[in-house]
Parts: structure tokens; sequence; C-alpha cells
């Protein structure tokens, strides 16, 4: 993202204020949308970015079943390797949480 912002300042700064009316907009909550990101992610395969928002998920409150499950919906669609791909970081996330570590 940061080169991102770099080679495309205005685009970043527009795609930037987008993910932020996202995140306002009032039909779900934050959590919510944050389980979703997490299934959208795992979908794609995309474990790095799972993983982040497994961090933010758990810190607006969502318990590990509730972002298993997130990932458990997305085997009709991408099969077992989204959400193998992306279990470890729920695990960490919540393994390092229960032992205080942020």
């Amino acid at each position: 993202m940061q080169l991102f912002a770099q080679e495309a300042p205005d685009v970043a700064l527009a795609f930037s204020h987008l993910i932020e009316q996202i995140k306002s907009s009032d039909g779900l909550d934050e959590k919510t949308k944050q389980l979703i990101y997490i299934a959208l992610k795992a979908a794609e395969g995309d474990s790095v970015a799972a993983g982040f928002h497994v961090m933010m998920a758990r810190n607006l409150g969502a318990e590990k079943a509730e972002v298993i499950d997130a990932l458990l919906v997305t085997l009709t669609v991408r099969g077992i390797s989204g959400v193998v791909s992306c279990l470890p970081a729920v695990v960490n996330a919540y393994s390092n949480h229960a032992s205080g570590l942020k």
C-alpha cells in the first residue's frame, strides 16, 4: 500500500476514502464486516489479508468460533485450500490473545 500511495497518490487517496465510506456505512456492524472480509479473503486464498482481518475482527469482539465459521462458509466456493491457508491466522490470533499478547 505504501508503494501504491507513492506511485499513484491521488488514486490511493480515493481508494482510502472508499474504504472509509464502506467502514462508516450503517447497514452492518463493523465486526460483521470484518467476518465478511475474512470469508472473501479466504475464498481468494489471500492468507495475509485474511490474517489482518482476523486480528481486526478479534479486536472488535469476534469469538474464535465466529471467525472459523467465516472461513468454513468458503468451502463451497473455494474448497479446502482457502480454509487450510487461512486457519493458521485464526489459531495464531486467538492463541496470542489467550496468552495476553495483542
